[in-house]
């Protein structure tokens, strides 16, 4: 389950977050389950982050760093992954992600996902 002070950084936008990362860079991000619907996470540090569950609808992530990051069953209704780095992001399960959507994203063909998001590139093994 989320770290309710983590989410409450996140919120503050993506300046904030990303100086909270660089005080902290041994710490691994868990907003698994939180409720980020709608923020404007542009070009924030998400790399190993646990995203597992969360509540994604709506917001931008473009230019995000989702390197490592664990993003298993969350809902992405209408967000905006433009290229965000999904190198090696896990993706299985997660709600309304489509491959227009995912092929506007970096590094997508590492990422871990569904065959329904192979979109013509093979999926790499766990």
């Amino acid at each position: 389950m989320a770290i309710d002070a983590q989410v409450e950084v996140m919120k503050e936008g993506a300046q904030v977050w990303n100086a909270w990362r660089a005080e902290r860079p041994e710490s691994v991000p868990d907003l698994s389950g939180g409720g980020l619907r709608g923020l404007d996470l542009r070009d924030v540090d998400l790399s190993g982050a646990d995203l597992g569950q969360a509540d994604l609808r709506g917001a931008d992530l473009s230019g995000a760093n989702l390197n490592g990051a664990n993003l298993r069953d969350a809902n992405l209704f209408k967000a905006l992954i433009n290229g965000a780095d999904l190198t090696k992001a896990d993706l299985r399960g997660v709600q309304f992600l489509y491959c227009d959507q995912l092929e506007a994203a970096l590094n997508w063909q590492s990422s871990y996902r569904d065959e329904d998001l192979a979109c013509g590139a093979t999926i790499p093994r766990c």
